[in-house]
């Protein structure tokens, strides 16, 4: 957890307090901000970030962002954090607190473009064959990083379920795990053969490698032998998504966005994405199957005669 008395907290602390001060904001709006810094906060600590406003970047308050669309938040509200979030970043580089705007090209998402990202079946078969030709060669964390997009991709989990994954979790026979998601609700969600694999290897080899003899119930470790950080898969992500095109942020959600769009694609249930993704409303469910309408519409457009 972020301490009270990090430099993102006090940050943000001072700005309410210039903002009480200096343009009279009243009590109610002042709450409102406080929440909306308090979700970014957060949100940091997810991550794995450091809690340092300086570090502040467009790429991290845009991933804020589309988490709060995912988890359904209203449009105004969801457009006043981003008021907040530009206000909070002007202020910083106002302020000498950081070097420049991070938020100034800040944007809510409009209402018909939900997604943050989403693959083509292309792009995805060429990253993860790219990684299994690295993981052939027998290096520990090339295998590992396998397996972990591979299980992204499979199972369209949240990063901070698969770094929060143990070795206990994964039941390699019926090709299933078991996910501990948000508000500690457990949901089991199956994987395919390909993950199968890049997992089979990875723990028969790669995982021991990386852990050097020590003991540890995760199932993805870094190089020193520790559970793996979210800021480290985050990092293996915008590697993997910088050389391709597309908008939105380059992070792990990319994967879990493009598996539920290439579910309803391939014609799944609507109700078993939702208990896929342990989303707990249909309607936040629902943005996926706008992705595949317009995918839909494109096709038809690109190939009827009298489109």
């Amino acid at each position: 957890m972020i301490r009270a008395d990090s430099a993102l907290s006090e940050a943000s602390t001072a700005y309410l307090r210039s903002l009480e001060l200096e343009r009279g904001v009243s009590p109610h709006t002042l709450r409102a901000y406080a929440g909306d810094l308090a979700s970014l906060t957060a949100f940091v600590d997810e991550r794995g970030a450091e809690p340092d406003p300086a570090l502040l970047d467009l790429e991290l308050l845009r991933e804020w962002v589309w988490s709060q669309t995912e988890a359904g938040l209203a449009p105004a509200s969801l457009a006043r954090r981003v008021s907040t979030a530009r206000g909070f970043t002007a202020w910083l580089a106002r302020t000498g607190r950081a070097a420049a705007d991070a938020g100034a090209r800040l944007r809510a998402p409009r209402p018909d473009r939900h997604l943050p990202r989403v693959l083509t079946r292309v792009q995805v078969d060429g990253l993860l064959q790219g990684l299994a030709d690295r993981a052939a060669t027998g290096d520990p964390g090339s295998q590992r990083d396998l397996a972990v997009i591979e299980l992204l991709y499979a199972s369209a989990l949240r990063v901070s379920e698969l770094v929060g994954l143990d070795v206990g979790d994964l039941d390699q026979q019926r090709r299933v795990v078991r996910v501990l998601g948000k508000g500690a609700k457990e949901r089991v969600v199956p994987f395919g053969v390909p993950a199968a694999r890049a997992l089979a290897t990875y723990l028969d080899e790669g995982r021991a490698a990386l852990l050097g003899g020590r003991a540890d119930a995760a199932v993805f470790v870094g190089a020193r032998g520790a559970r793996l950080s979210t800021r480290a898969v985050y990092g293996l992500v915008a590697a993997l998504l910088a050389e391709l095109p597309g908008s939105g942020p380059a992070g792990p959600h990319a994967f879990r966005h493009t598996a539920a769009t290439h579910l309803l694609d391939g014609g799944a249930d609507l109700r078993a994405v939702q208990e896929i993704l342990g989303h707990a409303s249909l309607g936040t469910t629902q943005i996926y199957t706008h992705v595949s309408a317009e995918r839909l519409a494109s096709a038809y457009r690109t190939a009827h005669p009298r489109a």
